[in-house]
């Protein structure tokens, strides 16, 4: 069987990070795909196991020889992306790959692949909604929970372009219905 695509896009608070994780313990073939960056490393953080850590440089030569799906610089000299190798190595073990990407990269990844990549959505119920899950989270700042919803305004707006959209109003029926269509698609 030859190797899919599930690409995961949302907001800042949508819930796509417990959806991913609960996709990850009920597809025991999805395997996540490790991103990788030029930052430092923050914490307990391990290189190939959370992001592949990249110098500057490196992540420019990378860039320079084709070996990314997608990439972006967020901030100054601060990269980015998914290398195609990660795909190569996930598929050549026999699992699926599951990105969780913003909605960019997601589509291009999308476009890439094409019926063999599944992309999917997960909107938050309302705007309110998710500035009450900000809020609940107890890590941002008034300025940053601004920024984020500016943000999720922009990213709600590509929602239409994705194969599947799950409305997160209930997390356990949002994961259901992930595990549900997402296990036909790679079933298919």
């Amino acid at each position: 069987m030859k190797g899919k695509l599930v690409i995961v896009s949302a907001p800042s608070g949508a819930g796509k990070t417990s959806i991913v994780k609960h996709l990850l313990l009920q597809q025991p073939k999805l395997e996540f795909s490790i991103s990788a960056t030029s930052r430092a490393v923050r914490g307990q953080e391990q290189d190939g196991k959370d992001y592949y850590f990249l110098s500057v440089d490196d992540f420019k030569q990378k860039i320079a020889a084709d070996e990314f799906l997608e990439w972006q610089e967020v901030y100054p000299n601060q990269f980015y992306g998914t290398l195609k190798s990660e795909v190569e190595r996930i598929w050549n073990a026999g699992g699926h790959v599951i990105f969780d990407v913003d909605v960019v990269g997601g589509l291009n990844i999308k476009k890439l692949y094409g019926d063999r990549a599944l992309s999917v959505f997960i909107k938050p119920p309302t705007m309110e909604a998710l500035k009450e899950r900000l809020h609940g989270r107890g890590t941002e700042t008034p300025e940053s929970i601004t920024k984020r919803l500016n943000k999720a305004e922009f990213e709600l707006s590509f929602a239409p372009k994705f194969d599947l959209v799950i409305v997160n109003d209930v997390l356990e029926d949002a994961q259901q219905e992930a595990v549900d269509k997402i296990g036909a698609f790679l079933n298919r």
